[in-house]
């Protein structure tokens, strides 16, 4: 496929890349440039791509404009011990209209998938995930979608698709791919009773900010589930991250946003990243444009200490606890690598496949010891059944 119609990263840009220290994240990632060109994509492991898409970005006027200020900030912080190769691709222009520039990373996102290749998006509207989800639509397979954000962005089913009513169309339109749907760190004030309803009969999962911010270890078997990550630098609070025209009070604190995103990074299921509603001009002091490079950072140093437990090659490597609990029986499985634990859940009206293993906590081990079925296992139940 041919990236031709990227726009370089810009010139000021590349040039402060080559004053930085030869231990800097600049001079480790392979930059696409006016003057060098495309990056070759053979043996990258992560793709960087800026999206100048903004149009449909609701009351946020401005989003998706520059993300320059944001890889000054990331190409200056220094790698960790990471066997990762790391590629920037440059950005995509805006299109025409909105569904071009959809279709164009539509069409870059199936590729790099295919190609083992993990992008990290840098948007623009949030509305850029519904193209992130339809990019899965060739890759055969059901995607599971999570976005950090203090809305559900569900809208009216009869909107047009924007930043703030895309979830109905990833849900609606067909081919239907998408098999679950987490929201991390909604607030309950933003979404009206009939969505927060509406999401618990389609037994999908959300988190309510005042439960991340109590523990957020929570979120891990979430995002070890996920292939799609969208992160609506909305959910920070105002005071960490100004650059959004639709910040408020409360969010995530940084430190909490950089966990988030460094549990994304260790999953070994996550194949997409994005960032989105950044609008430079409202950056104070660049404070967002340099929190979401650590965000991105963090991402990247997740991936580097990712174990290849997704899917499982062989049980041999784990330790089976069994549960009964009511009228059935739960199967745990503790990673002797990681860890890190898995319950399997059954498939009885399904004679080709037997069951599925989701993550999940030690605690939900615990919770059915004490004869307490787990959340998420009764919702993949009922999905499943």
């Amino acid at each position: 496929m041919s990236f031709e119609f990227l726009n370089p990263v810009e010139e000021a840009v590349v040039a402060h890349a080559t004053l930085l220290s030869n231990q800097a994240l600049g001079k480790k990632i392979t930059i696409h440039s006016k003057q060098n060109g495309l990056p070759e994509l053979e043996g990258a492991h992560i793709a960087i791509v800026g999206v100048l898409e903004g149009r449909r970005a609701e009351d946020n006027f401005g989003a998706g404009k520059d993300f320059s200020v944001i890889r000054k900030y990331l190409y200056q912080l220094f790698p960790g011990n990471w066997f990762s190769k790391i590629i920037d691709l440059g950005n995509i222009p805006q299109g025409e209209n909105e569904e071009d520039t959809y279709f164009a990373l539509q069409e870059i996102i199936t590729y790099l998938v295919k190609n083992n290749i993990i992008p990290i998006i840098l948007g623009g509207g949030q509305d850029l995930t519904y193209a992130n989800y339809r990019a899965y639509d060739n890759l055969e397979q059901m995607v599971n979608l999570t976005t950090v954000d203090t809305k559900f962005d569900l809208g009216h089913f009869e909107d047009e698709i924007s930043s703030t009513s895309f979830l109905n169309r990833i849900i609606l339109d067909k081919p239907c791919n998408l098999f679950n749907y987490s929201n991390i760190g909604y607030q309950t004030y933003f979404n009206s009773q009939e969505e927060i309803d509406l999401l618990e009969k389609l037994y999908f999962d959300t988190y309510r900010l005042g439960e991340i911010a109590s523990d957020v270890k929570i979120v891990e078997p979430v995002l070890r589930d996920t292939d799609v990550v969208s992160i609506d630098i909305g959910s920070i609070r105002r005071a960490e991250a100004p650059a959004n025209n639709n910040a408020v009070p409360n969010g995530f604190y940084g430190e909490t946003i950089c966990a988030i995103s460094r549990y994304a990074g260790i999953s070994d299921k996550v194949s997409s990243f994005g960032i989105y509603e950044y609008n430079a001009k409202l950056d104070e002091k660049d404070q967002t444009a340099h929190l979401i490079a650590q965000i991105i950072w963090y991402f990247i140093e997740g991936y580097n200490f990712r174990t290849n437990e997704y899917p499982f090659t062989s049980k041999k490597d784990y330790k089976k606890y069994i549960v009964p609990i009511e009228d059935t029986t739960i199967n745990f499985f503790k990673s002797n690598k990681s860890d890190r634990w898995w319950m399997e859940v059954e498939h009885p009206n399904n004679k080709t496949t037997k069951s599925t293993l989701i993550p999940c906590t030690y605690q939900d081990y615990l919770r059915a010891g004490n004869q307490v079925i787990p959340e998420r296992w009764w919702k993949t139940f009922r999905k499943l059944n």
